[in-house]
């Protein structure tokens, strides 16, 4: 299963970070599209992960449509591995601060989740016991099983793929 280089839904553009945009990230360079706070070090840990060329599983950018503005990003750790006889990815994302609140995060995960659905993929996530707002986007996607910690100390939360 591959992904497109651009994923739309209402509010929202998920394109996926290219090469010179993590060398600018990674850098500390600065583009006009980029809110103040944009990138944050998790998107920065984030686009480590981004081999050159194009991997429609790697790191997306969060860009609200009414004003282009990259306000956090999304996307797998590689892409889906068989577990348990069921390709799984993981999946993580992040706002900056003043984007948070409004629906972003929840949007962009199920604009993603609607692609893994149609293609069979499970897709799992990890988050800090105390972070009860990233949890709340996890629960209103359908992560309802738990599969206890990871070495982190996240707890590792999967969901499952909806039936046809």
């Amino acid at each position: 299963m591959s992904l497109p280089a651009e994923i739309p839904t209402v509010r929202l553009r998920l394109p996926l970070i290219t090469a010179d945009e993590r060398d600018d990230m990674l850098a500390g360079r600065r583009r006009p599209e980029w809110h103040a706070d944009y990138p944050r070090e998790d998107d920065r840990d984030a686009v480590t992960m981004l081999r050159d060329g194009a991997d429609p599983w790697g790191p997306r950018h969060i860009v609200r449509a009414f004003d282009g503005l990259v306000v956090g990003s999304i996307g797998f750790f590689g892409p889906p591995a068989d577990r348990d006889g069921t390709p799984e990815a993981e999946v993580g994302y992040g706002l900056v601060v003043d984007a948070r609140g409004h629906g972003a995060a929840t949007e962009a995960l199920r604009g993603l989740l609607a692609l893994t659905d149609h293609g069979g993929v499970r897709v799992r996530a990890s988050v800090l016991p105390d972070n009860a707002p990233s949890i709340r986007v996890l629960a209103k996607c359908g992560f309802t099983e738990l599969r206890g910690a990871n070495e982190d100390g996240e707890l590792v939360m999967a969901r499952p793929i909806p039936s046809a």
